[in-house]
């Protein structure tokens, strides 16, 4: 008999876990609680710009393996462009200086070597001091791990910690800094070419795998908001939707839950989850980008910290944006479209724009939230957890959230064999 399992949360861990498990043979259903699939990796069509953007503009690695075997199993990946090299250009706005991180196409990190493709003014013996990163724990400090000074940290460590950890880089747990560095830059030029889903998020990760499932028969349920958990003899009998909306759990079904982790720990009482959090403020400009624009730029000494180059738009990211989010919309777009203009060569009246501040973007990625992050495995046997902000080695990324979705899936997998 077909056994099914039931995803709690549409965002790109539970679709992920939904997509594994229905190619291993399950029945698979996915309740999620809002009328939009995709979580905080979504995009929606916008008034004020007459565009769709994204919520967040997510970056991919070409070696991120689980993101892009998942776009792969939904018929996606051509939809992630990119640059043929790992080429990072970037701007100081203090100085005005330019200049291009050429990571080349290797699979080892010899662009250290080169004088002409690492940062300027830098050399080998200051990546070296980087070493302490890729063995360090995951309970001490980037800033006992490594100097946070000096020029290589501020135009290269400094920006790449920022965006992947969303705290500042000091505070940040060392052990997932040296996750990042040993998948990115220690990994050569071939881990690090820049993806960009061009055409949107929803475009290339969400909807197609929606339409994956639900044209091979699946359920995919908008607006459909779990309540509780009926749980006996240490496992999920029955789903509680409210009122005599009860999904019974039969032998050999399983459960991934793929919430954030409020409502993770509201379902499952005495669940431990990260308790702090930072923002990240996006922009989006209706601008058409010059036609020497690279799809993304590093900008050094302003308040942009990424400015991203898509078709009739520009947009940027600014991490760990606490400090931004209380700003006034029209003096915070104003401020940040005259960083747009210096790192862009661009100039003009401010266009239509949109300001989308996630005040919880992220769990705060320091060793004393990542203590707090809770394994696939909870104490009821056919219930495993997803999500970026479980345990996953990474700090919170599209690529752990589709490696927790296939942990989750792998192991209902296994259960099922053994």
């Amino acid at each position: 008999m077909q056994k099914t399992a039931h995803i709690i949360g549409a965002g790109i861990s539970g679709l992920s876990a939904a997509v594994r498990l229905a190619n291993a043979g399950f029945k698979v259903a996915v309740h999620e609680a809002t009328h939009q699939a995709g979580g905080r990796c979504r995009s929606y069509f916008d008034g004020a710009t007459n565009l769709t953007i994204d919520n967040g503009n997510h970056l991919l690695l070409s070696g991120n393996g689980h993101a892009r075997a998942y776009a792969r199993s939904i018929g996606t990946e051509a939809g992630l462009v990119g640059p043929e090299r790992a080429q990072f250009p970037f701007v100081d706005l203090a100085t005005g200086q330019r200049w291009q991180l050429d990571l080349g196409d290797g699979r080892l990190p010899t662009w250290v070597l080169d004088e002409g493709r690492r940062v300027p003014d830098t050399g080998l013996t200051d990546y070296l001091k980087l070493a302490p990163l890729i063995w360090a724990s995951e309970e001490t400090l980037v800033g006992k791990s490594i100097p946070c000074e000096g020029i290589l940290y501020q135009r290269l460590v400094q920006p790449l910690l920022l965006a992947a950890l969303n705290v500042d880089p000091p505070e940040g747990s060392a052990g997932l800094a040296g996750a990042i560095v040993r998948e990115t830059l220690l990994a050569g030029g071939q881990a690090c070419r820049p993806l960009i889903a061009r055409d949107g998020l929803s475009a290339v990760l969400i909807e197609p795998a929606v339409k994956f499932l639900t044209e091979r028969g699946h359920c995919v349920q908008l607006g459909h908001e779990l309540h509780s958990f009926v749980s006996k003899d240490g496992k999920v009998f029955a789903l509680n939707f409210g009122g005599e909306d009860v999904i019974q759990i039969a032998d050999g079904d399983a459960i991934v839950m793929a919430v954030p982790p409020r409502a993770a720990a509201s379902l499952l009482p005495g669940l431990k989850t990260p308790t702090e959090f930072r923002a990240i403020v996006n922009a989006h400009f209706r601008f058409e980008p010059p036609p020497h624009a690279a799809p993304i730029l590093g900008v050094i000494g302003g308040v942009v910290e990424w400015l991203f180059a898509f078709p009739n738009r520009l947009s940027v990211t600014i991490s760990n944006g606490d400090r931004l989010v209380d700003m006034p919309r029209e003096e915070l777009a104003q401020t940040i479209w005259n960083d747009v203009c210096k790192a862009g060569g661009v100039s003009g009246e401010l266009p239509p724009w949109q300001i989308v501040r996630e005040r919880r973007a992220t769990f705060a990625a320091t060793p004393a939230q990542n203590a707090l992050r809770p394994g696939p495995v909870t104490a009821l046997k056919n219930l495993f957890l997803a999500g970026d902000w479980t345990a996953t080695g990474l700090p919170a990324t599209i690529e752990g959230s589709v490696r927790s979705g296939d942990r989750a899936a792998d192991l209902i997998l296994a259960a099922q064999r053994g």
